[in-house]
This record gives structure tokens, sequence and C-alpha cells, in this order.
């Protein structure tokens, strides 16, 4: 049995703001600083040694893993960035309001855009600002690598290989892994371990800044997962994810 360990980077600027974040490189606001601080400190409390860790080419979960290595001293571990683990990319609802959209397009809109398996929010143009092939982190990818938006489907198609050609390796040699990522990079990696159908996902929630555990065997099968923390308080901030749309 291994621990697979799963955070979602604490608060961004954005998710205070509700706009929808995607690549856009948002950082930490200090309440998701000290949530990050914390998670660290469970994690720590719990007696988690790991021997590597994962995360995307965005601040605000590069800064939440270092923050919670930090608290757990830590630091020292081997921590790979992938831009595979990037948040799913929104498309021209890059730091667009949620409630807005709401207020134009709907609710159930609104939903199906934060929430369906396949379905794409609006795209972007390269001539759009937002565009990140001019970002130099990007400068490896070939074009057709930069999204201009995806759907979870496509976040999903962008993950799992890089899953199982680096990460699942590591689960078989009985690593204690921590990937520390996106509401919607880690719902992929969720959809997989827990067997969660395309319609299913929609309902899934994964709160900022809260340690989700599992215990994977040789095979990368889940035995066991939980949250770290207050379960009451971790139901809140699953609830106040998916109300992310109300004002």
């Amino acid at each position: 049995m291994v621990k697979f360990v799963l955070l979602r980077h604490g608060e961004s600027l954005w998710n205070k703001e509700k706009k929808f974040t995607g690549w856009t490189d948002i950082d930490l606001t200090e309440k998701g600083i000290e949530e990050a601080k914390i998670a660290g400190r469970m994690l720590k409390k719990e007696g988690i040694r790991f021997d590597i860790a994962y995360t995307s080419f965005l601040k605000r979960a590069i800064r939440t893993l270092n923050f919670a290595l930090e608290e757990m001293d830590q630091l020292w571990i081997p921590v790979l960035k992938t831009w595979r683990l990037n948040e799913r990319h929104y498309g021209a609802l890059q730091g667009v309001s949620k409630i807005e959209m709401t207020e134009k397009h709907g609710e159930e809109q609104v939903k199906i855009w934060r929430r369906s398996y396949d379905v794409r929010p609006p795209a972007l143009t390269k001539d759009d600002e937002r565009y990140e092939g001019n970002d130099p982190r990007y400068a490896d990818l070939k074009e057709n690598e930069i999204p201009m938006t995806e759907s979870l489907k496509d976040s999903v198609a962008r993950f799992m290989p890089y899953y199982k050609e680096e990460i699942f390796p590591q689960v078989k040699k009985q690593k204690t892994i921590l990937i520390a990522a996106h509401g919607n990079s880690l719902r992929a990696l969720v959809k997989h371990l827990d067997n969660i159908g395309d319609n299913e996902i929609a309902h899934v929630n994964i709160p900022t800044g809260i340690p989700l555990i599992y215990e994977l065997d040789e095979h990368g099968i889940a035995l066991k997962k939980y949250y770290l923390g207050d379960q009451k308080e971790v139901q809140k901030a699953i609830q106040n994810v998916a109300a992310q749309c109300k004002s």
C-alpha cells in the first residue's frame, strides 16, 4: 500500500473574485498561503514523508507545494513540474466573472462550461493577449499542444499519459507521492482513480488547500480515500466550490 496525496492549490486571487482562471498565472491570496501552510502542518501531523512531488507550471500550485513542504521540512525532496498538470484551459472565459456569465447566459449554461465532461468553453484566438503561445514556459510545446480552450475530457487526454508514463511507475516502486495542482487536473486524476463516469464527474468538487489522501495498492487501485481535517469544514469547503457562480 502506498500513500498518494492530492492537494489543490490554496485560494487564488481569482478564486476569491470568482473568475475563470485556467492557464492564467494568478497568485495566491493571503488566505491561500495560509491554506497551503495548514495543509503542510496536517500532513506533518499525519507523519507522511514524501519521496517525490509533482506540480504544474503555474505559480499558485508551485507556491502551494513549496509552502506545504516547508511546513513539513521536506523542501529537499525532488519536485517535477509539468504543463500537463496545468488547470483546464477556459479559453475566452479566462479572467471573466463567473457571476456575470451566469447573469448573462444562465446558471445551466455556465454549469455546462464549468463541469460538463466534453463541452468546451468559447475559444481564444492567437491574436488574443491571453494566448499562451508566446509564453517562454511553453516554448518546447508544439503549436497544437497549446490549447485555445479545453473540456475536462481534453484535460484527461493531456494529463493521463503523463500519469501512466511518469507517475504510476513511482506508485509501483511504492513511493509516497504528493501532487499539488488544480481543481480540474486533479478531477481528471480522481476520475481515473475512482473510476467515475463521464456524467458523474460533473458532481465532483475539490476544495482548495485540503489534502486528499489515497491509499493505493501496487496496481494503482484505490483501497481508501479521505480528506484530512474536520470533515464538516471539508464538506463546507466543497459546497463553496460548487457555489462559485452564485453571488
